[in-house]
């Protein structure tokens, strides 16, 4: 975004496809003839039946795309065939102040984070001042993966979040399961007091009474945390919303990366016991 805000003049074309975190599909566009604008389409996860969408678009999303990006965004309705939201960027109206231009496109650069994230935002902007968000469900479920949700329980002294994981692969699940567990034995240090409480089960827990049962199908367990006003104050806010929002794959890139170091480890290991096996030959043949 930057090098083409910073060679607008060039009018040079684009038309690229994108894809985040597996599950979230954009299609950029700029045309030659107007190189100021750029049309940004996203197309989000598909939603499993607990969660609402209004317009194709969790609830506040609307409003956090005006208030995040202002003048330099216009949503088209209806939005381009295939997706959810459709925006066309001026990039001649970003603020002339470099450091302001610069933490603008960061933000167009998040838009997975302002767009999935507007409901938990709602939500959060709510606890941080002592109240619940009016008209708000007792169980509040969100779309983070493709017809998958998380759920959040609001009250106005803190909000429980209730994560179901799920993975495909019998492997990945017991990776994940023990990188949960230990993850909870973590937060006993010193480094980790201020963050918030968290816990494993294996079953639903009691804030996921009255959810569908097909939301609550997890094979790698429920993984909770405790959010109190102190932890969405201020700036806090951004980085507990970004923090949720990318849990599952906060927790898939440590499975991953367990996965591959014991695919590493595996002809090392082998490499060993051929060499006690043949150290263990050789002696019979002495003994012999």
């Amino acid at each position: 975004l930057l090098n083409r805000v910073q060679n607008i003049d060039k009018g040079v074309e684009l038309d690229c496809h994108s894809v985040e975190f597996d599950d979230v599909r954009y299609h950029i566009q700029v045309a030659t003839r107007y190189p100021q604008f750029m049309q940004l389409s996203m197309s989000l996860p598909t939603p499993p039946p607990e969660t609402v969408f209004f317009g194709g678009l969790p609830f506040g999303a609307i409003e956090a795309v005006k208030a995040t990006y202002g003048l330099i965004a216009q949503i088209l309705d209806p939005p381009k065939d295939g997706y959810n939201l459709t925006m066309k960027l001026n990039f001649a109206k970003l603020p002339l102040d470099e450091d302001e231009q610069y933490d603008l496109l960061i933000k167009v650069a998040s838009l997975r984070e302002v767009v999935l994230g507007a409901p938990l935002r709602v939500v959060l902007k709510h606890l941080a001042s002592r109240t619940v968000a009016p008209d708000i469900d007792q169980l509040v479920a969100l779309v983070h993966r493709p017809k998958e949700s998380f759920f959040l329980v609001p009250k106005d002294n803190k909000v429980t979040v209730v994560f179901p994981m799920r993975f495909k692969d019998s492997v990945d699940t017991v990776l994940a399961t023990s990188f949960l567990q230990e993850f909870v034995g973590s937060k006993g240090s010193a480094s980790l007091n201020n963050a918030p409480p968290c816990f494993w089960s294996p079953s639903p827990p009691p804030e996921l009474e009255g959810a569908p049962s097909q939301a609550l199908s997890a094979n790698a367990g429920f993984f909770t945390f405790v959010i109190s006003a102190r932890h969405v104050e201020g700036r806090k806010l951004d980085r507990t919303v970004w923090s949720l929002l990318t849990f599952h794959a906060y927790v898939s890139y440590h499975v991953k990366g367990s996965r591959l170091k014991c695919i590493s480890r595996a002809p090392k290991e082998g490499k060993k016991s051929g060499k006690h096996a043949k150290g263990a030959s050789s002696e019979n043949r002495e003994d012999d």
